[in-house]
C-alpha cells in the first residue's frame, strides 16, 4: 500500500513510515506541492497511491468518483506529526484490509491526540 500524503500533513510522514507503508511520498517531492486537489486525485491514480488527507474535499471525490484512488481521510483534528504517525501505525491492518478491498473507496482513521 503506497501513501500520497497531501500538503495539509507534514512531509516527514512518508520518511518515518517508509517500513510501514514503502514507496510512499508525500505531494511535495512529487512535484503537487501548490496543485489542486484534481490534480493529486489524478497523480494518485495513474501511479497506484492512495491519498492520505486531512482535507475533506478528498472525502467528497471519493464519492463523485469512487476509487481508483482510495482515500483515507485522518481526522485527528490538532495533532502532532507523531500523532498521526502513531494512529497509521496503529491503524495498519485495517489500512491494509481496505486496500484489499476492490469496493471499498475512503477510509476514516480517527483517535485522541496524547
Amino acid at each position: 500500500m503506497k501513501l500520497l500524503f497531501d500538503h495539509n500533513l507534514s512531509h516527514k510522514h512518508f520518511g518515518r513510515l517508509d517500513d510501514a507503508f514503502p514507496d510512499s511520498e508525500h505531494v511535495r517531492n512529487v512535484g503537487l506541492r501548490e496543485a489542486s486537489d484534481h490534480a493529486v486525485w489524478e497523480y494518485a491514480r495513474s501511479e497506484d497511491f492512495t491519498i492520505v488527507s486531512k482535507d475533506e474535499d478528498f472525502h467528497q471525490l471519493s464519492f463523485l468518483r469512487g476509487p481508483p484512488p482510495k482515500v483515507v481521510w485522518v481526522k485527528l483534528g490538532n495533532c502532532t506529526t507523531d500523532d498521526v504517525e502513531r494512529v497509521l501505525r496503529e491503524r495498519r491492518p485495517n489500512l491494509l484490509e481496505f486496500d484489499d478491498d476492490e469496493d471499498a473507496a475512503f477510509s476514516v482513521v480517527v483517535g485522541g491526540a496524547r
